[in-house]
């Protein structure tokens, strides 16, 4: 999931790297939850859900924040309303849809290609500095994550359709990323990070009110039972709304630096339950072009943190 990006505390704690690695496992784990799902309810619906019960927990800590929208500018409502769309809403749609149509395993490591989108994207809207090691190893991420996309090498073009809702994915929250830079500057991380799943819901609802379904047989289809219920929980709780709060504890106790090494940790957890469970295997190319691909974009962000020094 992509999330807002907060500034990191100069002193790094012991502690704080941990965290981060943990935030970012239990967002690796949402594959467990969205898979079984899928096989009952659309995407949508399961992300609206998700949504819902997302905005019901953080409630209580954006209602005491709201004082801070009278000193926001109307360009930062403007990039969260951005964020929320993008990120929150229109991302978690289109990796839903990646797993329901691709090999999970692939979708999950092609989402590392989001680092690459959005500091290209930083350059263009905030004129963020590249750092020259950054187009190498970008081109070196790029070429990369082509190889890994394919199953089989005897047919390069027969790509199936999960990469690409995995990259659309990719797009939209590296962009959510980009937006979230113009949100820290006025408003507190609880106060954004709450405001944007809620809308991410009212996004939803749209989406379902132009689909006909915003009603009681799309909200609660009767494939909705108490199993679908938990697994709605448990992608809200445990894969979404804690580990955001872990990991940006992490955040404020890690340099950004080390962060980056981290937060691989959160592919580690998704591969393996999307193989090791699901059984959602590598060709032996994919492997190798997957773990060059991680280490490419680890180059990008390591690259990119230089230049903030």
């Amino acid at each position: 999931m992509a999330a807002l990006t907060p500034v990191a505390a100069p002193h790094e704690r012991r502690i704080g790297p941990w965290l981060v690695a943990l935030g970012a496992a239990l967002w690796g784990t949402e594959s467990a939850w969205r898979i079984p799902l899928l096989d009952k309810l659309p995407a949508d619906t399961i992300v609206f859900w998700e949504h819902a019960i997302m905005v019901v927990l953080a409630l209580p800590l954006i209602v005491p924040r709201l004082g801070e929208l009278r000193r926001v500018r109307k360009q930062t409502i403007a990039w969260l309303i951005f964020s929320g769309v993008a990120g929150s809403a229109v991302g978690a749609v289109l990796f839903t849809l990646a797993l329901a149509n691709g090999n999970k395993t692939v979708v999950n490591v092609v989402l590392n290609i989001q680092p690459v989108l959005s500091t290209t994207a930083a350059f263009f809207f905030f004129g963020d500095r590249i750092a020259r090691r950054f187009y190498p190893w970008a081109a070196l991420a790029v070429a990369a994550g082509a190889v890994f996309a394919i199953d089989d090498l005897s047919t390069p073009w027969a790509v199936d359709a999960g990469v690409g809702y995995a990259l659309g994915c990719a797009f939209f929250w590296g962009m959510s990323t980009v937006a979230g830079r113009g949100v820290m500057v006025e408003m507190s991380l609880t106060l954004a990070s709450g405001l944007r799943v809620v809308i991410g819901l009212v996004s939803m609802t749209v989406v379902l009110l132009f689909e006909g379904r915003l009603n009681a047989q799309g909200i609660l289809p009767p494939e909705l039972d108490r199993d679908a219920a938990l697994g709605l929980v448990g992608l809200a709780t445990l894969s979404g709304g804690i580990p955001l709060m872990i990991y940006f504890k992490g955040l404020q106790l890690t340099r950004a630096s080390t962060a980056g090494y981290f937060e691989m940790v959160q592919t580690l957890a998704a591969v393996l339950i999307t193989w090791g469970w699901f059984g959602a295997s590598l060709a032996w190319h994919q492997v190798l072009a997957g773990v060059v691909l991680l280490v490419a974009v680890t180059l990008v962000q390591r690259a990119q943190q230089a230049t903030e020094l």
